[in-house]
């Protein structure tokens, strides 16, 4: 037994190894992509590791995120990029946070923001290539791009960068990517007949970062990759992309039972045990991140051994199936490939999803602990 009954394992030597293979991958710049605490691992403790690293850029979504960061890593770069109309950006330039704009109505209150602050507002403009989500389509660049250029004529705004985001990076051979490429290039074109010239291009995240070099420019921003996560392991795995994973989610067995043939499991007993059965219970269930659709279908490693999960994810404990196991035996539900556990893309096929929202939703009343 342990001080916690579940508990995710994060490793700093999984990080680095990780952050060393993209290094490999790319001579840019790196930003290291921390949002969402940092993709469920932690935020503060992976910026610190980060920049102990060398990692000098950081990418939050959301504009708290970004002013939670400033506190752990005062001298680091931070871009953040979501917020609404409305919102108070004069504290995000009063802690030297990088900003995206993506719209017209964010492009007027950065400027309004700058102006009434004094300060020079550091931004990212943000261009659609093809995703339809954030980013101003080519029809607003065009419109717009000489108001930008006035706007850093009159020092309100400095235009650091120009970005835009990958739709299908994780498909290497679709064409999309290219014609991505295209729209980025006329982007910036756009900007520079206004005399607007962005010191930093940045397109790729992990799947650019690892399949596209053309798509590289000043500087990258993996994301999944750092954590170990393959961006689509139909593609190539995280194994054999080098990569580590950094959480490992585990928690010990409470209780143990035989039961007989015929023994319903679990609400609704959706699972009824065929033959006699030695049954274990783990402590974690979907108010931890473990989704329902586990249910029957993932399996956990004890003791080196496979065991499935019999009947319906509860709120906080699941039922599993395997000889000999034992109250305070050690449940892992995913890990690192090479010590023969099932890894967070393994977890995410099993449930209809992607080892992205498996780590990332694990919820925060498990504690994160530093990895022996």
């Amino acid at each position: 037994m342990t001080e916690f009954p579940s508990r995710a394992l994060i490793s700093k030597s999984a990080f680095v190894n990780n952050l060393d293979r993209i290094r490999d991958a790319t001579s840019a710049e790196i930003m290291a992509i921390v949002k969402g605490n940092a993709y469920g691992h932690g935020l503060e403790r992976i910026a610190r590791w980060a920049h102990e690293a060398g990692v000098r850029w950081f990418g939050v979504a959301q504009l708290a995120e970004a002013l939670e960061l400033r506190s752990y890593i005062p001298q680091a770069r931070i871009l953040t990029w979501i917020y609404t109309p409305g919102t108070d950006l004069t504290e995000a330039l009063g802690a030297e946070l990088d900003l995206s704009v993506g719209s017209v109505w964010a492009l007027e209150e950065v400027g309004k923001a700058a102006k009434a602050t004094g300060r020079t507002a550091r931004v990212h403009i943000k261009v659609d290539t093809a995703m339809a989500r954030g980013g101003l389509s080519p029809r607003e660049l065009d419109e717009q791009r000489w108001h930008i250029a006035a706007l850093e004529e009159e020092d309100l705004i400095d235009v650091v960068g120009l970005w835009s985001h990958l739709a299908r990076a994780d498909e290497p051979d679709h064409p999309e990517t290219a014609r991505q490429v295209e729209r980025f290039e006329q982007a910036g074109a756009l900007l520079a007949e206004a005399g607007v010239v962005p010191k930093i291009r940045h397109l790729a995240a992990s799947a650019g970062t690892l399949w596209h070099p053309a798509t590289h420019y000043d500087m990258v921003r993996p994301g999944v990759a750092l954590y170990g996560l393959s961006p689509d392991a139909s593609v190539q795995t995280a194994s054999d992309l080098g990569l580590r994973a950094v959480m490992r989610l585990e928690a010990d067995v409470m209780t143990t039972r035989d039961v007989p043939a015929g023994t319903g499991i679990s609400y609704n007993h959706t699972y009824v045990t065929p033959g006699q059965a030695h049954l274990g219970v783990v402590p974690l269930g979907y108010a931890d991140g473990i989704g329902r659709m586990a249910s029957n279908s993932a399996s956990v490693t004890i003791n080196g051994k496979t065991c499935p999960i019999r009947g319906k994810v509860c709120m906080d404990q699941f039922i599993v199936e395997g000889e000999g196991i034992e109250p305070g035996h050690v449940a892992v539900l995913f890990g690192d490939a090479r010590e023969g556990l099932a890894t967070a893309d393994d977890w995410g096929a099993k449930t209809q999803t992607i080892g992205y929202e498996v780590v990332t939703r694990i919820g925060s009343h498990v504690p994160r602990v530093d990895a022996p």
